[in-house]
């Protein structure tokens, strides 16, 4: 039996960090949002121990990689003494902010489970999930969810009006910013390592509303602020989105990649053409209706 599932990615409507933490990591309210690309993993049983493939030559295939140890930690978890072959077609851009990796995670535990039978519950592949990443627990589930604690726990939620039509234009720059890195450097600016609670509540009010204008003004992201000191450019992409009508724009994650919401598909095409002419065609950029 082969098995082929869809690994997709998303973008931080706000992430707004509350301090830090006794355990090393930072607390966190953010509001994730599901976007529509996709890897695509491919799963078949066979003797012997986990095999893994992947066109993207920069990625290691080896306990490195989140799939392989997702594969590990899922066969030790189902205590299941067979191996694995998993293949990733990679599409979703490296170190950028859309959680590519933590998908791919996610998407390896459910796709080990269909595979094998669903010997784990929903709970035991949530807590695996959590002990992979704080962005994991995310892609277990499809729509847009609050993320408390270091992200890990993950409360669903409907679509939201204010989106409905929409579509994301996304821009990645071509490099990538280490989250560990933009942790790190959060220290320079103290407002931001302890912000403001509450700002996701407010979001998702206002993302109830049909008003994505006034929405939109409340998309946060503390970790740009190391980020668009470092990468002005990132600044000019986000002031360009706004000088043409974009409702909302943000880095998402801890970047790179940097998006508008436009509110049309029609709109979101016509300001990549608009990008493209401002900033050339090295950028990797994606129209994904919401």
């Amino acid at each position: 039996m082969t098995l082929v599932k869809r690994s997709p990615c998303k973008v931080n409507l706000l992430l707004n960090i509350l301090g830090r933490r006794a355990d090393g990591f930072h607390e966190l309210e953010t509001l994730m949002h599901p976007i529509r690309i996709y890897d695509d993993l491919t799963f078949s049983r066979k003797s012997g121990d986990i095999e893994l493939t992947c066109t993207e030559p920069d990625l290691p295939t080896d306990g490195r990689n989140l799939v392989y140890r997702a594969a590990q930690a899922f066969l030790e978890a189902a205590r299941i003494n067979e191996g694995a072959r998993l293949h990733l077609e990679k599409r979703i851009p490296l170190a950028a902010g859309l959680g590519g990796g933590s998908g791919n995670a996610a998407t390896a535990l459910l796709g080990l489970n269909e595979l094998f039978g669903s010997p784990l519950t929903v709970e035991q592949l949530t807590a695996l999930a959590a002990s992979l990443g704080s962005d994991v627990p995310f892609f277990l589930q499809d729509k847009p969810a609050l993320g408390t604690g270091r992200g890990e726990r993950i409360q669903s939620l409907g679509l939201f009006p204010a989106l409905q039509g929409a579509a994301f234009l996304l821009v990645h720059p071509g490099f990538g910013i280490a989250s560990a890195w933009a942790y790190q450097h959060l220290q320079r600016f103290p407002e931001v390592v302890n912000g403001r609670p509450g700002r996701a509540q407010k979001l998702v009010s206002l993302l109830q509303t049909a008003d994505i204008k006034a929405a939109g003004a409340e998309f946060y992201n503390s970790l740009e602020a190391p980020a668009l000191e470092k990468y002005p450019l990132l600044s000019l992409f986000q002031d360009f989105f706004r000088e043409n009508g974009a409702a909302a724009t943000l880095m998402s994650g801890s970047g790179s990649t940097t998006f508008a919401v436009a509110e049309t598909s029609s709109a979101a095409e016509a300001l990549a053409d608009k990008f493209k002419a401002k900033f050339g065609l090295t950028n990797w950029m994606a129209v994904v209706p919401v």
